[in-house]
């Protein structure tokens, strides 16, 4: 699931060089946060249980990761995941409002999902997502688990979450929330696409706070 695969050899040129230019600049992306971090490609090894020849590959743009690997990546780096996301136009950041025009994306092709960013660029407890999980998409091909919690609820088609390793198949309306210790991971076995809106806390919070 992490590996490119062939999956780029029955699609156009003008595809091909656009899903390139993603691979590009998420694997600088993730080069320039290890090397701000001052950590090695074995520390980030070690850090997440990655291969380092997985790392190396994505710093080159060799491999496309799934949700799994940059989840992972993000808890090593320190950073929300939304920074592997495509930057927006300067001219319409906002500080606490995201219009639909300008919602930062990350696309991770060989997954077969697309993340849009709903929340504002910057640091926080909360991040938003609008998840598009084409026929067969997943989230990776093991379990993760990290801090905080996520929450969801299922726009359109279906969504197969597996907690604990028991699947819960869950329709248009339906919800759901989790302790991110709990081992999980999600894949649309449908043939029709699934939009889910996808909430992650970066830290466990009080939950008297309201």
């Amino acid at each position: 699931m992490d590996g490119r695969g062939d999956t780029n050899s029955t699609k156009d040129a003008p595809t091909v060089e656009a899903d390139d230019a993603v691979d590009q600049r998420l694997g600088e992306t993730v080069r320039l946060l290890r090397q701000r971090a001052g950590l090695s490609i074995q520390d980030v090894a070690t850090k997440t249980g990655l291969s380092t020849g997985m790392i190396s590959q994505l710093e080159r743009a060799r491999a496309m990761p799934s949700i799994r690997t940059l989840r992972l990546l993000s808890i090593a780096l320190e950073v929300p995941i939304s920074y592997f996301f495509e930057t927006s136009d300067p001219a319409d950041v906002q500080r606490y409002i995201v219009r639909k025009g300008s919602r930062r994306l990350l696309r991770l092709t060989a997954s077969g999902v697309v993340k849009e960013a709903l929340t504002p660029q910057g640091k926080g407890q909360l991040e938003l997502y609008e998840l598009t999980l084409n026929p067969g998409a997943s989230s990776g091909t093991d379990f993760l688990q990290h801090t905080g919690e996520k929450a969801g609820y299922i726009l359109s088609g279906s969504l197969r979450l597996w907690l604990d390793n028991q699947a819960h198949v869950l329709e248009a309306g339906d919800s759901f929330r989790f302790p991110s210790v709990v081992p999980h991971m999600f894949d649309n076995p449908t043939q029709q696409a699934a939009r889910v809106i996808w909430v992650t806390t970066l830290q466990q919070t009080d939950s008297s706070a309201g």
